[in-house]
C-alpha cells in the first residue's frame, strides 16, 4: 500500500473546528467581538494562570512581552541557542543585547550551571532577565531557574511555544505547567497549525502579574484605551469645544497612551482556537503515547547517539533523534516521503548574530547537537501504521 506523505508536523482540523470558524464568519464580529476574550479565559483555565492575553503569532507575543518588561538598548538578556529565532529577536526588536547560554547536553534546555557561570562572570546587574524556552515541549525546571533570578533580580520572560499542557515536578512533588505563571512573570504561546493548538497562526500571553496584564492589553492595539477610568485628558480637552463639558466622556472617544502595535488576534482565530482547546488534553495523550513508541523501537539502536525517549511532563511538539549520517538520512526519508526536518539551527550561527561577535565554537553543545538532530513526524493524526513505517524507513537505513 502506498502511504500518505508524512510530514514532521501537522494540523488536524475537524468538522466541529469548521463550524465553529463558519458560526463567526456569520455573525457580527470577525474581530474584536466576544470570542477572543471566551478564548483567552478558556486558556487561561487550560494553562492554570490568573491572565491570558491572545495575540497575532508567537512573534508578537514574545515582541510585546519584551516590551511589557521595559526592554531598551540598556538591557542585556540570556536565552538558548537551540530555538526559533525569534526567542532572542524579541530582545533585539526592543534594542536589547542578547547573550547565548549553552544547552545541557541530556535534556537539550539551557544549561543552569553554565547560566549561573555567565551571570557571576560580570559584575551584578549586568543582566536583566532570563528568555528559557521549553524546546521540542519538555519543561524547563523554572523553581530552580527562579531562585537564580531571584538572587540577581532578574526576570523570566518562558517560552512555552512547543509545550501547551507540559510540565516539570517540583521539589514538593507537585506538577508545574508551563505557563501558569507560579515562577515565570510572563510565558507566551504560539498557535502556529503545526503546535498542539491550531489558530493559522495566533499566540498567547499569559501572566499572574496584574500590571504586566494591563500594560499588555494596551500595547496589543496600537497603545488606545477606551477605558474612561484610564483616561489623562481632562474631559474639556476630549471634547475641544466652548460648549459645558457635562460629567461624562463621549462614547467615541478614546486615547492613544504609548506606542502600541496592532497585535490582535481575530475572532475567526480564536473560535478555531477555542475549539481545538476542548480536545487539548486527548491530543497530548496520542503525542505520548506515540512517544513511547518511539523509545521503545529505537531502544539500544546503535545508530542512534540519543533520542527524545519518553519524559515524564513532556507534551511532544518534536520528537527528536541524534544520529550519524544525518544528511543522508534526510535525504533518504524525504525519498520515501517521509519529511522530516531539522529544529535548530543554532541562533549565534545565524548571520545575523555572526556579525554581532558570536561565532562557531561559542556553544559547543548546541553545535554538536545540530550537527546530528533530526525531527520525526510527530502528530496526535500520525496512524500505528504510519508510524511503524518511519521507523521501518530509519532501521532500513541503517541496515
Amino acid at each position: 500500500m502506498k502511504m500518505n506523505t508524512l510530514p514532521y508536523g501537522r494540523q488536524n482540523v475537524t468538522e466541529e473546528d469548521i463550524q465553529a470558524v463558519i458560526s463567526v464568519l456569520k455573525s457580527e464580529f470577525l474581530t474584536q467581538g466576544d470570542r477572543v476574550p471566551e478564548f483567552e479565559k478558556a486558556f487561561a483555565s487550560y494553562i492554570g494562570c490568573e491572565y491570558a492575553v491572545a495575540v497575532a503569532n508567537g512573534t508578537a507575543a514574545l515582541h510585546l512581552a519584551a516590551l511589557a518588561l521595559d526592554i531598551t538598548a540598556k538591557d542585556k538578556v540570556i536565552t538558548t541557542p537551540i530555538t526559533f529565532a525569534a526567542s532572542a529577536n524579541c530582545i533585539r526588536y526592543c534594542g536589547g543585547e542578547v547573550y547565548f547560554v549553552d544547552i545541557d547536553e541530556d535534556t537539550l534546555l539551557i544549561d543552569t550551571k553554565k547560566l549561573r557561570i555567565l551571570i557571576e562572570s560580570q559584575p551584578r546587574g549586568t543582566f536583566s532577565g532570563i528568555v528559557p524556552v521549553d524546546f521540542s515541549g519538555r519543561a524547563v525546571d523554572l523553581e530552580q531557574l527562579r531562585e537564580l533570578a531571584d538572587e540577581y533580580g532578574l526576570w523570566i520572560l518562558e517560552d512555552a511555544c512547543h509545550a501547551p499542557g507540559g510540565y516539570f515536578v517540583d521539589r514538593a512533588g507537585n506538577r508545574q505547567y508551563c505557563g501558569n505563571g507560579r515562577f515565570a512573570d510572563m510565558s507566551i504561546f504560539s498557535f502556529h497549525p503545526v503546535k498542539h493548538i491550531a489558530t493559522g497562526e495566533g499566540g498567547m500571553i499569559t501572566t499572574n502579574n496584574k500590571e504586566l496584564y494591563e500594560k499588555l492589553l494596551l500595547l496589543r492595539t496600537h497603545g488606545i484605551t477606551r477605558d474612561p477610568a484610564q483616561f489623562t485628558n481632562s474631559l474639556q480637552t476630549a471634547l475641544m469645544t466652548n460648549e459645558p463639558a457635562g460629567d461624562k466622556y463621549p462614547p467615541w472617544y478614546m486615547e492613544m497612551q504609548v506606542l502600541g502595535y496592532n497585535y490582535r488576534l481575530t475572532d475567526i482565530q480564536a473560535a478555531l482556537g477555542s475549539s481545538q482547546l476542548k480536545r487539548a488534553d486527548a491530543g497530548l495523550d496520542r503525542r505520548r503515547m506515540i512517544a513511547k513508541r518511539y523509545a521503545e523501537a529505537f531502544s539500544g539502536a546503535g545508530f542512534i547517539k540519543r533520542q527524545s525517549g519518553y519524559v515524564d511532563g513532556h507534551s511532544y511538539h518534536l520528537y527528536i533523534l541524534e544520529v550519524d549520517n544525518r544528511l543522508a538520512l534526510f535525504n533518504y526519508l524525504r525519498e520515501s516521503r517521509i519529511y522530516a526536518q531539522i529544529h535548530y539551527v543554532p541562533c549565534h550561527l545565524m548571520p545575523y548574530y555572526k556579525q554581532l561577535g558570536w561565532k562557531e565554537g561559542d556553544m559547543p553543545v548546541s553545535e554538536n547537537y545540530y550537527a546530528g538532530c533530526i525531527s520525526i513526524p510527530m502528530y496526535p493524526t500520525l496512524t500505528d501504521e504510519e508510524q511503524d513505517y518511519v521507523i521501518d524507513k530509519i532501521q532500513s537505513f541503517y541496515a
